[in-house]
């Protein structure tokens, strides 16, 4: 299968006595079965493949399109999906969940007839691996400006409070060197 994101299907409909057509993108399937996997006990991740997976690492992502590449027929869809599962878990159970998953959503919002998702589990991590995996460069660059931050706060803290200290003590000793 190949992803298309050009393609658009058209569909046929016809409402209080006029006609017209329905266009979906590959991408709008793409996304119905992106969000729809979120809620899947078991599954960790959809993996986009090696450059989006290390892009993934680099930056924090939402593209719940990737690693979802569909073929969209006049009536029917198509998916390859590139999974990540939680070790321990029930693999093909999961499996099923998504394919009902998938078909309800699509069906549900498109009326088009899932027939086929081909499912490749490519990894199997605890949820412990992939959390700790799941951290990326810039959540790495963002904890470090927020510590950095906290810091530079605190020591301009201490330095305001010594300066203001300073300035007391001179200020007590020019006022006892006065001459009265």
């Amino acid at each position: 299968m190949t992803n298309q994101t050009t393609k658009n299907l058209t569909q046929q409909h016809e409402a209080a006595g006029l006609s017209g057509e329905i266009t979906y993108s590959d991408k709008v399937i793409e996304t119905i079965i992106g969000k729809s996997l979120e809620t899947v006990p078991g599954l960790l991740a959809v993996s986009g493949g090696f450059l989006t997976d290390f892009k993934n690492k680099i930056v924090n992502s939402d593209n719940v399109t990737e690693g979802v590449n569909v073929e969209v027929g006049t009536k029917q869809v198509a998916t390859d999906l590139k999974i990540v599962v939680e070790y321990g878990r029930d693999i093909p159970e999961i499996v099923e969940n998504i394919k009902t998953l998938i078909s309800q959503e699509v069906a549900r919002m498109t009326h088009l007839e899932v027939v086929e998702v081909n499912t490749h589990v490519v990894d199997i991590k605890t949820r412990g691996e992939f959390e700790k995996e799941s951290v990326t460069v810039q959540d790495c660059v963002t904890e470090a400006g927020k510590a950095t931050s906290e810091f530079v706060s605190e020591q301009a803290n201490k330095a305001g409070e010594a300066i203001a200290q300073t300035a007391e003590q001179v200020k007590g000793a020019v006022e006892d060197s006065r001459v009265q």
